[in-house]
């Protein structure tokens, strides 16, 4: 539905989120999504429910079995050693407790980019080895944080 009908009959908007999702469709910005707390709270719940069953699963196979269920949705974990994977492994059941706790699944969403990028480096054996080496050179002072950021360092 469109924002002005949003806006010119709320009770009839109201009426369809008792039934199911509403996308609002706004020309000005990004769709405005609509449901009711009771569905929202029910999803989270579940989420919660979910995450304590695989980390409990997660906990009572060995660290490579583990690595080798999450290796089939992320399949580019076979391009780090096993001491990453591994840490991959712990950072993901981490990660995903977290996210469902707070609902907030962006906790998990990063930490997934972070390790993907990962995996980019040992794909480019010139990069890996670029990153891995020392730095044989003083690349300069250290900025200092910029306000906002000194919770970073």
């Amino acid at each position: 539905m469109q924002w002005s009908e949003l806006q010119r009959d709320p009770k009839s908007v109201a009426a369809l989120a008792d039934a199911g999702d509403v996308r609002v469709r706004r020309r000005d910005g990004a769709d405005l999504l609509l449901t009711r707390e009771d569905r929202i709270a029910t999803s989270g719940e579940g989420a919660i429910a979910t995450v304590r069953a695989l980390r409990n699963l997660l906990a009572h196979v060995p660290v490579e079995t583990a690595a080798a269920a999450l290796s089939e949705e992320f399949p580019w974990l076979g391009l780090m050693p096993s001491d990453a994977v591994a840490q991959f492994v712990a950072e993901f059941i981490k990660a995903a407790r977290i996210s469902a706790e707070l609902g907030q699944w962006s906790v998990l969403a990063e930490m997934l980019r972070g390790w993907k990028s990962t995996a980019m480096v040992y794909a480019d054996p010139d990069l890996l080895r670029q990153l891995s080496g020392p730095l044989n050179e003083d690349l300069g002072p250290v900025p200092a944080p910029v306000d906002g950021d000194a919770d970073a360092c």
